[in-house]
């Protein structure tokens, strides 16, 4: 299966090339206007026909800590827009089991703040046998240190990815923590990416990721 990776796209809608399941790991509105109108009318408007024209047999994704709408009032998300919404639960497709949170450790006073003892009650929600793991933050020490040093990652979520051992764990949130790694878990090879479009200023920077799974 050929699997094509986003996250952070603050509203650009770049082209995506053809691939069988399409990962869109949050920070999916534009960053200049907050509000739940702007964002209900971006997710209705642009955001339906970029999802409508894309080449990928299947698009998932999750929100981050930018789109308030998700979180604040999820009952104005547009319906039937051609994706599968995750939010602390999982879908089925081609055979693989892809998990979906949207969740952070406390980060300003954005969308899907949670402390890390609730972070931690979060991730015990993903189960054993999870292919794909969506995620909006990074894992402690992955993909997670700001341009000032910091690492924002959540050491919880590391555990529960040692524990789940997704064999692909996507997510984004700090834009400077873009990359690739692997883990060895008890002899299974977990892929581990940041795939943040944009670089620490908002400007877009990178392409999609893509990965084969088999």
């Amino acid at each position: 299966m050929r699997v094509t990776a986003i996250s952070d796209i603050h509203g650009h809608l770049i082209p995506i090339a053809p691939c069988d399941l399409l990962l869109i790991a949050g920070d999916i509105c534009p960053v200049r206007d907050h509000s739940l109108q702007t964002q209900a009318a971006f997710l209705d408007g642009p955001f339906r026909k970029w999802l409508a024209e894309i080449p990928a047999r299947n698009v998932v994704g999750v929100a981050g800590n930018h789109d308030f709408l998700f979180e604040n009032d999820p009952d104005r998300m547009p319906p039937d827009l051609r994706w599968i919404y995750l939010q602390d639960r999982a879908a089925e497709l081609d055979g693989l089991n892809v998990y979906g949170t949207p969740w952070q450790p406390r980060f300003y006073d954005w969308a899907f703040n949670l402390d890390e003892a609730d972070l931690a009650r979060k991730w015990e929600m993903i189960p054993a046998g999870t292919d794909i793991l969506i995620s909006h933050c990074p894992p402690q020490g992955f993909g997670d240190k700001t341009v000032r040093g910091l690492g924002t990652g959540s050491p919880s979520l590391l555990e529960a990815i040692r524990r789940v051992r997704p064999r692909l764990a996507v997510f984004g949130h700090i834009h400077e923590g873009r990359g690739r790694w692997t883990i060895e878990v008890d002899g299974q090879t977990v892929q581990l990416a940041n795939a943040s479009l944009m670089d620490e200023r908002y400007r877009l920077a990178h392409p999609p990721m893509e990965f084969e799974i088999s």
